[in-house]
């Protein structure tokens, strides 16, 4: 059965050509046509013999996802709902950053994690994505932007721990030198906490970024607001993130979202502040985007910035991110909700 050739690693890629017998080197000439010059056809390969590039076309597809729709934001965020080939719908979103752009990708159809505030959670997991199809939403993002992308968060639809084997490979491909050469310092994975696969990824080889979404400086906060917790609370989430910072010596960013009367209280702050004290770790503070069918609001700016001023003082490494696409549909999954029923 024909499959996409954007699934494929440079080394998965050398084994296909040992087996057919070709010389392993052709695999780095293809991905160079594939992530360099994008080419939207095996012919364009003038590189490649017209036989075996016959083999390609019965083995591979070039297909790229089909935008279904695309909205701008005034700040230049640009999200795609993207269709996949069984029909199902999914989200990427390009931002507009001082250092060029980055994508956000989705990695499941869905996601089961539950998290009470976030839109993408309201329509359950229906199956992991494919390598190919993380791929292909940068790609595709990219050619029909004509942007180059430089950085990828990995922070789209789904937990990318319970799609782990998927997302991995997708780093791999992104970070190939001959391919798009996205360096390892320029992707972030994000997690709300699924302790084992943290461990895992320690042991990862590329130097790509963890970032955890935290949400709430106590159990009894965080148990409100995200189901993991209950299975993953915060002292054993607390003691994988240290192990992970031991072992990798790398910084770690919390992801903090700030919700009216649930969060971001002085007592909230000064929590996170003991919770994080003396440690590795980066503050991401950011403005809730509301979703109309949750009863979640976006903190006032005065206690956003309380909340900055509160860890500020207490020697935390902390940032409030500024809002980007708030005058489209923001909140990861809300594009997606409205076109499903």
């Amino acid at each position: 059965m024909m499959q996409s050739i954007y699934g494929y690693t440079l080394d998965m890629l050398k084994e296909y050509m040992i087996s057919l017998g070709e010389k392993p080197f052709r695999s780095s000439q293809i991905i160079e046509w594939l992530y360099r010059q994008k080419v939207r056809s095996f012919d364009e390969m003038t590189n490649i013999s017209k036989a075996f590039i016959e083999r390609l076309k019965a083995d591979f597809d070039l297909d790229l996802l089909e935008c279904v729709t695309k909205q701008e934001s005034a700040d230049g965020t640009k999200k795609f709902l993207f269709r996949l080939k069984d029909g199902n719908l999914i989200e990427t979103v390009l931002m507009n950053n001082e250092y060029g752009y980055s994508a956000c990708v989705t990695t499941e159809v869905g996601c089961n994690m539950g998290c009470v505030f976030c839109a993408s959670g309201m329509k359950k997991k229906l199956r992991n994505l494919e390598t190919h199809e993380i791929v292909l939403q940068v790609l595709t993002a990219s050619l029909l932007t004509n942007i180059n992308i430089s950085h990828v968060v990995v922070m789209g639809i789904g937990e990318p721990f319970d799609n782990y084997d998927n997302v991995i490979r997708f780093i791999k491909i992104l970070n190939e030198p001959k391919g798009l050469e996205i360096g390892a310092r320029h992707i972030t994975v994000s997690t709300c906490g699924l302790v084992p696969k943290i461990y895992e990824y320690s042991e990862f080889p590329l130097q790509v970024n963890l970032a955890i979404s935290l949400h709430a400086p106590t159990n009894e906060i965080r148990n409100q607001i995200m189901p993991i917790n209950k299975s993953y609370p915060i002292e054993i989430l607390m003691k994988a993130i240290k192990d992970y910072i031991d072992r990798t010596n790398r910084r770690v960013t919390i992801e903090y979202i700030l919700l009216q009367g649930i969060n971001d209280t002085v007592y909230a702050a000064n929590e996170l502040a003991n919770l994080l004290f003396g440690l590795n770790v980066y503050v991401n503070l950011i403005p809730y985007n509301e979703v109309k069918e949750k009863p979640y609001k976006r903190s006032k700016k005065e206690d956003m910035v309380k909340f900055f001023d509160i860890l500020k003082k207490r020697k935390i490494n902390v940032q409030l991110r500024r809002e980007q696409g708030s005058d489209i549909d923001a909140a990861c999954g809300q594009l997606r909700s409205k076109h499903i029923s």
